[in-house]
């Protein structure tokens, strides 16, 4: 944006809320609120070269709230940076960050559980700090409920007090449009929420000539590789491939036994799993259940809250025999294997063992030993990325590639012209709304595209003023203009939202939530009724207490 264009901005800014100024009587000597001026907002959102689409968006929305009469701030700032702030130090008022649709995810178990009140503390996955009794009590009936339509009946309900309160905005839920070379290779696998960069496409990815590395370009940069402590979905995408876990999801969400030979559940708090024979880490030691006993044991010692809800539900793990570990869960607990048993993955215990403060590991101190079907290479942050095939796994014969690599570009538009110019067979990040024409018209690029049940948001702070205030959040959800987003940001690939779990997830999908639609006029009458008011600048004031 230029600062021309931002001057413009200003000015008209300025004289929209001097209208609104006189056309609330403020104009010639109206007296002054009794109340106190809302504190300024900041808004926190990502640099333009990362993502575009949220670097204005951020804008759009300062520009309804000051006509409004709010003092805002919009401040850009670097990925990893900005999920620090949100996360780790919860120290933001306002923050437009995205939700992965991973295919977890598909289960409402975790997009629920960003709003639950157990979920607020340091690192975890509610960090605006929303909390409702109500909404609570049914996140665990939900979780304890094994018939899918008794859970869904709980999980509509639940949408519906979320939507109400408004603790954070859904702004949209996005195509995921990315591209590959379907010169060099094929049989690329498309899932929704994850598109062709999910941990099925190594599998099944079939070189057509001599190269036999398939090379990902990506803008984004895991924030860690320390499985105890990333947070971050492109950490994960990358670790994801060199550690096993119990159970993998297929491409149809079905959970798969992965590391697990079997799965045996002797009760509703009891699981049985038996361990796959033969298993290796990649430095040859055998993967035994005494490393499962100690992997899920050691995720629950260190308490890291981002995995709190994968871990939760387990009372104790006990090893019965030589093949057979067992879960103990304190309640019943539905999605345990499906997002439990999908998420933990297997540590070597002759390593981490002897780790006991594994979120003070530098970089370099990092083990990167695990013992699925690729090996970890190389990993120069902000450069390059390398993995290998494990050729000891069960699953490397079926594996027609060698191994990955990955290629870190500064922006999206430095991936999409790796993938025009051949640098990269294929974008692990979507593609920017102008540059979809483009490949399009290449002979040598394929273009896919797959609906997203992640979803991108503004989360408030509850724990600042003036977000504690119910009435004001409504509010601000009618000064938010999402078909705008998506009609121009977007140019239409995408859907304005209203709920944490997406309209693509149509089985746990709740359509009738309540809606705040663009709508100043609305937003206005709906802080007037809460006791706000403005002075003859058209400042809003709080309420008198």
């Amino acid at each position: 944006m230029t600062n021309t264009t931002r001057t413009l901005r200003t000015a008209v800014t300025a004289a929209l809320i001097l209208t609104l100024a006189a056309a609330l009587g403020f104009a010639g000597g109206a007296p002054e609120p009794e109340g106190e001026p809302v504190p300024e907002i900041t808004i926190y959102t990502t640099t333009e070269s990362y993502d575009p689409i949220r670097y204005e968006a951020a804008f759009m929305i300062q520009d309804a709230w000051e006509e409004l009469g709010f003092a805002v701030n919009v401040e850009p700032m670097e990925f990893s940076t900005l999920l620090q702030y949100f996360y780790d130090e919860q120290d933001f008022d306002a923050t437009i960050l995205g939700w992965s649709g991973r295919v977890d995810r598909l289960d409402p178990q975790h997009f629920l559980g960003t709003l639950h009140g157990e979920q607020t503390d340091l690192g975890a996955n509610n960090p605006g700090g929303y909390e409702n009794p109500e909404y609570d009590e049914l996140f665990v009936r939900q979780e304890r409920e094994f018939d899918p339509d008794a859970r869904r009946e709980i999980v509509l309900e639940m949408q519906e007090i979320a939507a109400s309160d408004a603790p954070l905005d859904v702004l949209f839920y996005r195509d995921e449009v990315v591209g590959y070379n379907s010169e060099r290779f094929e049989n690329f696998v498309a899932m929704a929420g994850e598109a062709i960069y999910n941990e099925w496409t190594p599998y099944e990815v079939t070189p057509l000539g001599d190269d036999t590395v398939l090379t990902i370009g990506t803008s984004q940069e895991p924030d860690t590789i320390n499985p105890l402590d990333s947070t971050s979905v492109w950490g994960w995408k990358f670790m994801r491939m060199y550690y096993d876990k119990l159970v993998r999801l297929t491409p149809d969400i079905e959970p798969e036994p992965w590391a697990a030979e079997d799965i045996i559940e002797v009760d509703d708090r009891t699981v049985d799993v038996v361990i796959r024979d033969g298993m290796t880490f990649h430095d040859g030691e055998p993967v035994t259940v005494d490393d499962v006993k100690f992997s899920f044991d050691y995720f629950i010692e260190n308490d890291f809250a981002y995995f709190r809800p994968f871990f939760g539900p387990i009372e104790s793990v006990e090893v019965m025999d030589s093949s057979t570990v067992r879960f103990n869960l304190t309640e019943p607990y539905s999605p345990f294997i499906t997002v439990t048993l999908s998420q933990i993955v297997i540590l070597p215990e002759h390593i981490w063992g002897d780790i006991e403060n594994p979120a003070d590991l530098t970089p370099d101190e990092i083990p990167t030993v695990g013992s699925g079907p690729f090996k970890f290479d190389t990993y120069d942050r902000g450069e390059y990325k390398a993995l290998s095939v494990f050729e000891d796994h069960f699953s490397a014969g079926d594996i027609a590639i060698d191994g990955i690599d990955y290629i870190t570009y500064a922006d999206s538009e430095g991936v999409f012209t790796g993938l025009l110019t051949g640098e990269v067979d294929m974008t692990a990040w979507r593609m920017e709304p102008g540059q979809i024409p483009i490949a399009e018209a290449e002979d040598h690029i394929s273009v896919v595209t797959v609906g997203d049940f992640g979803y991108y948001h503004l989360t408030y702070n509850l724990r600042r003023e003036p977000f504690a205030d119910r009435e004001l959040r409504r509010a601000l959800a009618h000064a938010i203009d999402r078909n705008t987003i998506i009609d121009v940001l977007l140019e239409g690939r995408g859907e304005p939202g209203y709920s944490v779990i997406a309209p693509i997830n149509t089985f746990w999908h709740n359509p009738d939530v309540e809606r705040f639609e663009y709508d100043l006029d609305a937003a206005r009458s709906l802080l007037e009724q809460a006791g706000y008011t403005w002075d003859a600048q058209g400042r809003i004031y709080a309420p008198q207490d």
